[in-house]
């Protein structure tokens, strides 16, 4: 297993429970925590469930009578509607929730899971009978050989350029930038979201019940290169913003020089005409990122690794035959996704003004019927 994020212990969880004897090897020193907003779907918490990791998992949806604000350029409110106002009723989770209770499912049982943290895999031999792996830690290189090599290292995977080549990303000329704020906007209540969206460029602040909110900024360009260091990411970010003069965006741009720690790169989803090659298999964003946009990354990324133990279940045997069948019940959902997540591009970053205008209306068309809804409940 190539990497401890949410799709790698969701797979090493899956094959434990398929009898398999994972070891997980991940780039970086430690376990990263925190992270930014997440909305985990209904098919999400069901691969939850399944993977024995919701008993686990802290919820942090703000209560109903939260609200979701739009502001104009003149920096007035409306009602609008929040992510978590999607059909299915999203989780409000962050990165880390999730990768939280998968930690702790993994960590579970007598035999603690075999976790190689600062080590890379570097080639990766497979002669069909098993996957002999170069792997380096902190300078140090050895060979072992495995049954399957799962390349969960994410948008920019090293299994898949060494095995599948270059080649599969697609671009989207645009950026995202998100972290986690110190607090809310000024003037909103503490569990309120927050949008300020013009053409081109748009600020969200997700709020939770128990915690300060997340941001994401996101900005349509076509200089989308990821900065070589935080000083220059923070520079980039501030230079995309420059002129919108709002109070979530003054917010947002002073949380971001503030915070420890943030995600910024370019936007891209992955597309390849098969996930698996031999002994080696993709998953998550490594095989079909799906983009923040889609809001359905995280989801995925666990209905994913739940469905291969399930396959590996199925056919103990016969792993050409598992890999085949994962992939075909998965793929139909993550080529959906994948479409509809540059339509919902359109909701989170409007191209242009005509899209930001049709943008308006369905948001006041979605916000109204909120409202209706929530008197009648009333």
């Amino acid at each position: 297993m190539v990497g401890l994020g949410i799709a790698g212990m969701a797979a090493a969880i899956g094959l434990r429970q398929a009898g398999w004897t994972p070891v997980v090897v991940e780039r970086a020193a430690a376990r990263r925590r925190g992270g930014y907003f997440v909305g985990l779907m209904p098919d999400g918490r069901r691969a939850a469930e399944e993977l024995g990791v919701a008993r686990h998992l802290h919820v942090r949806n703000p209560p109903d009578e939260a609200q979701a604000w739009e502001l104009d350029r003149q920096g007035g409110r409306a009602p609008g509607l929040g992510f978590l106002d999607q059909p299915g009723r999203p989780a409000a989770v962050l990165r880390g929730d999730i990768e939280e209770a998968l930690w702790r499912t993994l960590a579970e049982g007598r035999h603690p899971p075999d976790v190689r943290f600062a080590t890379t895999c570097t080639a990766i031999d497979d002669d069909g009978d098993r996957a002999e792996v170069l792997l380096d830690h902190a300078g140090h290189r050895y060979r072992e050989t495995f049954d399957l090599v799962v390349g969960a290292d994410g948008l920019r995977s090293g299994v898949r350029r060494a095995v599948f080549g270059d080649g599969h990303l697609t671009r989207w000329g645009a950026m995202i930038c998100a972290f986690e704020l110190p607090d809310q906007v000024p003037a909103f209540h503490p569990q309120d979201s927050v949008v300020s969206a013009r053409p081109g460029r748009a600020a969200w602040v997700f709020a939770f019940a128990d915690r300060p909110p997340t941001a994401l900024l996101t900005w349509r360009t076509r200089d989308a290169g990821r900065p070589a260091d935080r000083q220059a990411g923070v520079a980039r970010v501030r230079d995309a913003f420059a002129g919108m003069d709002d109070a979530v965006v003054r917010h947002v741009l002073t949380g971001l020089e503030q915070a420890p720690e943030h995600l910024l790169d370019s936007v891209h989803q992955v597309r390849m005409p098969r996930w698996s090659s031999g002994r080696v298999v993709l998953v998550g964003d490594a095989a079909w990122c799906l983009t923040l946009y889609s809001g359905h990354g995280a989801s995925t990324a666990l209905r994913g690794g739940a469905a291969l133990g399930r396959a590996l279940r199925e056919h103990p045997e016969d792993l050409g035959a598992a890999l085949t069948v994962w992939e075909a019940g998965l793929r139909p959902a993550v080529r959906s996704h994948q479409r509809v997540a540059r339509l919902k591009q359109q909701l989170f970053v409007p191209s242009g003004p005509v899209a930001a205008a049709a943008r308006r209306g369905i948001l006041r068309l979605g916000a109204a019927s909120r409202a209706r809804r929530s008197q009648s409940a009333a």
